[in-house]
């Protein structure tokens, strides 16, 4: 496997869904529902057999338990053209954005900030912020407890203003839901955040950091650039053309 591949395996070990199967080297996923990136099959590598077979079997895996047949896999790369060329299509209605730019940074411990700690546990406050309208449901919190993970918090006034998770797989910080709540932002608490979950990180023995951050997300690829992050690959989502045996309607899970 290349660079991104592997990249990818590790982000998808820092965000583990409630079920998976090995299909080769390709990972069907299943997380009832919460995300893209735990409801559909990681297509990087061989997958053992013709990609035709292996998308029937990522179809078998998916109608089994009730979500859209998805697959996550590297643009532009072999994989992506044979998915391409069994007529399947991109996940345009993906909520969250079905085109996305992986992006990595060096780690450096960074001065604290008041009110800016990170937390083996997740604390009063933390979920409020980072799950949105209709999340709160027992396999998000399943995802985002599973694996070594930090839950960063910045309070201020009393409130939880901001909140970040951070997951370790072999010496990566994969970084996820940073937020910010609206009556806080513009005081620099995403980048507070951020540092905070760096040093954390840096404590726990990583070396780099990963995020994910939606193409279309002009504002946060604004925000990572001006921490260091740079773009490492990109992927994207397919989903069986609607009408077809396999298709339905497209997902639109983030």
């Amino acid at each position: 496997m290349n660079a991104a591949e592997m990249l990818e395996i590790r982000c998808s070990r820092a965000w583990p869904p409630l079920a998976e199967e090995p299909l080769g080297d390709w990972v069907l996923r299943w997380a009832d529902g919460f995300t893209g990136r735990a409801n559909s099959a990681l297509a990087v590598g061989d997958a053992g057999r013709p990609v035709p077979g292996a998308l029937r079997a990522v179809c078998d895996f998916a109608h089994d338990r009730g979500i859209q047949p998805m697959v996550q896999v590297l643009r532009d790369s072999p994989n992506e053209r044979a998915i391409v060329a069994e007529g399947w299509v991109q996940a345009t209605r993906h909520r969250r954005g079905h085109e996305v730019v992986v992006l990595t940074a060096s780690l450096a411990a960074a001065p604290a900030v008041d009110g800016v700690t990170v937390h083996d546990e997740p604390p009063d406050g933390w979920w409020e912020l980072t799950l949105g309208p209709g999340e709160d449901t027992e396999a998000a919190r399943l995802v985002l407890t599973g694996g070594k993970v930090g839950y960063g918090v910045a309070t201020l006034e009393g409130a939880t203003a901001g909140v970040v998770r951070g997951a370790l797989v072999d010496g990566w910080l994969h970084v996820g839901r940073l937020e910010v709540a609206p009556a806080f932002r513009r005081r620099g608490l995403a980048s507070a955040l951020m540092a905070a979950l760096g040093t954390w990180g840096v404590e726990q023995g990583a070396g780099r950091a990963v995020l994910q951050v939606a193409e279309a997300n002009s504002g946060a690829l604004a925000l990572y650039t001006g921490l260091g992050y740079a773009p490492h690959h990109r992927y994207r989502y397919w989903v069986p053309e609607p009408g077809t045996r396999f298709g339905g309607e497209e997902d639109s899970t983030s």
